[in-house]
């Protein structure tokens, strides 16, 4: 394990990094920008069309979503050669996993020794499978064949590992003393990943909207239609991993010659490498998108003055005859396997839901049989926190978590056929719906209870009211539950087939845009595209699909959804 990159990144690579980010971000950002247009009267429409009813009985928890901070020694591979030391780890609420040499340095608020933010890493706790995974980095030259270049550290057994994986950082590994401590920092970092890879979905921002569309609509215009896991984490993140999924194999291939050793040996050093890749196309990303924060900051605030008095006039405008190889397609390849894959999802997320409510009813009934048994202050307001912090509590809410987790082989299965590649992302999702609607839940409770408790009651009274509230809070929850599993199916069946759609029809439809182009050109609004209002037409048609696939797998009459449609559809 005594390789190293022959040399670190010189001036002339980090200057072609610097290039190829500069290309990336010179063709990005004016998809950028028109997607910001179009996600503004995407809003405005909402504001100004028929309001929909209210839709959600719980409160909407104040409290930001985190992770439950997590601290503890492990031993860390590191070094050059790698040798394993001992450090005390600390996984921050935000998701940032830092390390200190001791735990009195991390007490003296002393530096890290290193630190990481968790966006994109995948969690192994199974050496051998670490062991495949390390080999397929190099497969020309297995570690197993090697015997000038031995790497006692990985083949002698690890009791309790913690690996984590990245497709294009350095791996961190790392080892537990006791199968216990290994299971708490495994819920911990689980929960600390999907918190950094979600924080662009979470978001209902116009903003982060448009940017997630620019992603798509930039890698379809590549060539890349399918939906996967590259829109996991920051801005900046996003599109170091979009530029670095194309760059990375080529890299790799020719750096691979120049690094000393062989087998596990130059796949480590290869990992150490591609990390410095990584942090050099990270910064360059993030200072470009800095640069461009004051523009986007004015252009959002000029669309919506521009965009308000011409959006009569916008929505009227008349969109491209696509509906007859639209219709044969979704007839020959979306009809067949939609009904499968709505059934699957349906029963992911109610699967997840269910044990959240579970989960809640367990945890409102334990404070009723607390009060009942007259307490004292200190216990009681014990039990009160802990019942406020189950949502971010990993433990409590694995259940919940690894509902979503069951299906996630079936359902990469029955999306293969729509080149969809983002399962992680889908569970990640389901996941984060699961916490969300517990937070609001367990919001609702304390509310309520803080207003019917009062001092005249005893603790039987106290514990009836509390019944009463929980009550309550089930029917709350039945219902928002309902309506967040329609939205979160539709949305997700939306990403999985509309770009595949797309792709089936680019050959047959994109030939009579250019008609419509004059059209568009003479509304002279940037949130208006040719592309923009094809791809609206596809979606509605889908929507339409998806709605009645929905329909029949819940038992129920359509309904309004909140989940992002066409401004077409809205105007209608």
């Amino acid at each position: 394990m005594g390789a190293r990159p022959s040399s670190p990144l010189d001036k002339q690579q980090q200057q072609q990094l610097k290039g190829e980010v500069d290309v990336l971000l010179r063709n990005f950002l004016p998809c950028y920008r028109r997607q910001l247009a179009a996600s503004v009267l995407r809003q405005i429409s909402r504001e100004l069309g028929p309001q929909e009813p209210a839709g959600c009985q719980l409160f909407r928890s104040k409290k930001l979503p985190r992770v439950r901070e997590h601290r503890g020694a492990l031993m860390h591979l590191q070094g050059h050669p790698p040798r394993w030391q001992a450090v005390f780890c600390v996984l921050r609420g935000d998701g940032r996993l830092e390390w200190f040499r001791h735990k009195e340095e991390y007490e003296s608020g002393r530096p890290v020794l290193g630190s990481t933010a968790l966006t994109g890493y995948t969690l192994l706790t199974s050496q051998p499978e670490y062991l495949r995974l390390l080999d397929a980095l190099c497969p020309d030259s297995s570690g197993d064949q090697v015997q000038e270049d031995t790497e006692p550290l990985l083949e002698a057994p690890v009791s309790f590992p913690l690996f984590l994986q990245h497709p294009f950082r350095r791996h961190l590994c790392f080892s537990a003393a006791t199968r216990e401590a290994q299971r708490a920092w495994r819920l911990a970092l689980q929960g600390g990943i999907r918190l950094r890879g979600t924080v662009l979905q979470r978001s209902q921002a116009p903003a982060a909207r448009a940017f997630l569309e620019a992603v798509r609509l930039y890698r379809q215009h590549r060539g890349h239609f399918g939906e996967d896991d590259a829109t996991l984490g920051s801005d900046a993140e996003v599109l170091t991993a979009v530029l670095l999924r194309g760059l990375l194999p080529a890299t790799r291939a020719q750096s691979l010659r120049d690094l000393r050793g062989a087998g596990r040996a130059r796949a480590w050093a290869w990992t150490e490498l591609a990390d410095a890749v990584y942090a050099a196309v990270l910064a360059g990303a993030s200072a470009g998108l800095r640069a461009f924060q004051p523009e986007k900051d004015e252009l959002l605030a000029s669309l919506d003055r521009s965009l308000r008095p011409d959006l009569d006039q916008m929505l009227q405008l008349r969109a491209p005859d696509v509906q007859g190889p639209l219709k044969a397609c979704l007839r020959r390849k979306v009809d067949t396997q939609l009904p499968q894959v709505t059934q699957t999802l349906l029963s992911t997320v109610e699967a997840a839901l269910d044990a959240v409510r579970t989960l809640l009813a367990q945890g409102m009934d334990r404070l009723s049989r607390h009060l009942r048994g007259n307490p004292s202050s200190a216990r009681l307001r014990r039990e009160v926190y802990a019942f406020g912090e189950m949502p971010w509590d990993p433990e409590l809410m694995r259940k919940c978590y690894r509902e979503a987790e069951r299906s996630l082989g079936t359902l990469g299965q029955l999306a293969a056929p729509f080149g969809f590649l983002g399962t992680q992302s889908l569970v990640f999702g389901v996941q984060d719906l699961a916490q969300q609607l517990m937070a609001n839940a367990v919001a609702t409770f304390l509310q309520l209870a803080d207003q019917c408790l009062t001092t005249s009651l005893d603790c039987q009274q106290a514990a009836e009211q509390l019944g009463r509230v929980g009550g309550r809070v089930l029917k709350k929850f039945q219902s928002d539950g309902e309506a967040e599993q329609r939205r979160c199916v539709r949305g997700w069946l939306l990403s999985i087939s509309l770009p595949f759609v797309l792709s089936q029809l680019q050959r047959n439809c994109r030939t009579k845009l250019p008609e419509f182009e004059g059209d568009v050109l003479a509304m002279g609004s940037q949130a208006l595209t040719i592309e923009g209002i094809y791809e609206d037409v596809i979606r509605e048609a889908l929507l339409q699909r998806i709605d009645q696939e929905l329909k029949k797998g819940l038992g129920t009459s359509d309904s309004p959804c909140t989940q992002e449609a066409s401004w077409h559809q809205e105007a209608a």
